[in-house]
């Protein structure tokens, strides 16, 4: 006897198949060792150029020139959330904490005033603009903390749409490398010594890449500083992240239907899982019990599956969704490098 209608087996959707996301996830994560190996072998003419930088790009070409294909979508949506959280929780490994106190109390207070002073100002200039919520938590991740990582996750946090983090993270790019020629020459013009220049170019410039380019430029002694400065920054992305998840629960609370809200059965957790792994890498590393070799394969994976993740967000980015937004994500911009400058800059000269 044959069944009824209603007795008949339910489809499932390409998505839910076994295996769907294979096809996409491959393709991201090429995409990111291609990136990875291509920032390697250019490090020596740009020291500053970043593999995640590369992803993106490559991502949003491929979307704005080419077709991408429908199956790859499942698995792009994978590297796009679980493969970038993966990513920050791997960046823990790469914090010493030993070197971030050998700075000294004066120096950790530097970083935490300089990360909170940026990251409110960059949330009230962003409202005072009428920028989208999601664009100006991301913009202010970054500049704040430590550029497109922190952008990333902050993605995961407030699960931004795909062009704010491209925007985001375009803005990180322009204004950190814009910083790498300014800051050692307003260090020389001011007369600051190489530990004062350090502590400044840390605890104001944007990306990892963008410090080690920077301090570069000013000697060694400023290059460590710098370096070990920008990892106390990265620190702060755990507690950063808890704020922002409970602003973005409290939106979700007040409005389930605002511009970057997650709907109130969706609520972000207050502290991300990922948040509290990448806390647990941090400590796993304090210990010591990783041998160098492990240290060492972590920090090339850490870069893959974050690069992969900016890859798969590049590949959801359409360039007229940004270019709608208008000149306004750049004054933005702005206005928190000049934040983080100045705070940067008056921090460093009272230790220094």
């Amino acid at each position: 006897m044959t069944g009824s209608p209603d007795s008949a087996p339910t489809p499932r959707s390409p998505a839910r198949r076994p295996g769907a996301a294979v096809p996409g996830l491959t393709v991201c994560l090429a995409l990111g060792v291609a990136s990875v190996l291509a920032a390697t072998a250019l490090r020596p003419w740009a020291p500053a150029l970043s593999p995640l930088l590369l992803a993106i790009l490559a991502g949003v070409a491929w979307r704005n020139l080419a077709p991408v294909p429908a199956r790859l979508e499942p698995g792009i949506a994978v590297s796009a959330k679980p493969v970038l959280r993966a990513g920050i929780v791997l960046l823990g490994l790469q914090l010493l904490l030993s070197d971030v106190l050998a700075l000294g109390w004066g120096a950790v207070g530097l970083v935490v005033g300089v990360v909170a002073l940026t990251f409110a100002a960059t949330l009230a200039l962003g409202r005072a603009l009428h920028l989208p919520w999601d664009l100006t938590a991301l913009v202010a991740s970054g500049f704040s903390i430590c550029g497109a990582a922190a952008v990333a996750a902050a993605d995961g946090v407030v699960r931004a749409r795909r062009e704010m983090a491209a925007t985001a993270i375009g803005l990180v790019v322009l204004f950190g490398t814009l910083m790498i020629p300014l800051l050692p020459a307003l260090a020389g013009a001011l007369g600051l010594g190489e530990r004062t220049a350090g502590l400044w170019i840390g605890a104001s410039t944007h990306e990892v890449a963008q410090v080690v380019a920077a301090g570069g430029l000013v000697g060694g002694a400023a290059l460590s500083v710098a370096v070990t400065v920008k990892l106390a920054r990265v620190v702060m992305l755990a507690p950063v992240m808890a704020a922002l998840a409970w602003a973005q629960r409290r939106r979700d609370a007040a409005d389930p239907h605002a511009d970057g809200a997650t709907g109130a059965g969706a609520r972000p957790p207050l502290v991300p899982w990922f948040v509290v792994g990448f806390l647990a890498a941090v400590l796993l590393r304090a210990t010591g019990w990783l041998p160098g070799g492990v240290l060492d394969a972590a920090a090339v994976l850490q870069q893959v599956l974050l690069a992969a993740a900016m890859a798969a967000l590049g590949l959801g980015v359409r360039l007229r969704s940004i270019a709608a937004v208008g000149p306004r994500p750049l004054v933005l911009g702005a206005g928190s490098t000049a934040v983080a400058l100045a705070a940067g800059g008056a921090g460093a000269a009272l230790l220094g």
